[in-house]
């Protein structure tokens, strides 16, 4: 996947929406919350929620340790940043953002989740 494939893929979930919060830094939101980062520039990676807490988004440290690493302040919360030059096989993205979204919109209350 390209990184403009990534952004493609993450606003066509139900509700996303891009956002710009810090100058030129790419985010996708739903409900207000972010739950992918893309970044600006380098537009080669994605920072996605990789599992509740750090020791199970360990595991894609594990399985791609050149190209998953833990990302900067948020991190210790399970949030990883994955490589996008097609290293990690598009359906592992894929299901590292579906899997994003569905965290960061399973703590979202009833009232800010979309309708679908």
């Amino acid at each position: 996947m390209t990184w403009d494939e990534v952004l493609e893929y993450c606003l066509a979930k139900p509700g996303a929406w891009q956002d710009e919060p810090w100058e030129t830094d790419i985010v996708v939101k739903v409900g207000g919350k972010i739950f992918a980062f893309l970044g600006s520039e380098s537009r080669t990676s994605v920072g996605v929620k990789c599992g509740a807490d750090r020791e199970i988004a360990d595991e894609w440290l594990l399985r791609h340790p050149r190209d998953a690493s833990v990302m900067a302040y948020i991190g210790r919360y399970g949030w990883n940043s994955l490589r996008i030059d097609g290293t990690i096989p598009d359906d592992e993205l894929v299901e590292a953002i579906d899997a994003s979204y569905e965290a960061v919109l399973s703590k979202l209350p009833l009232r800010d989740r979309p309708t679908v």
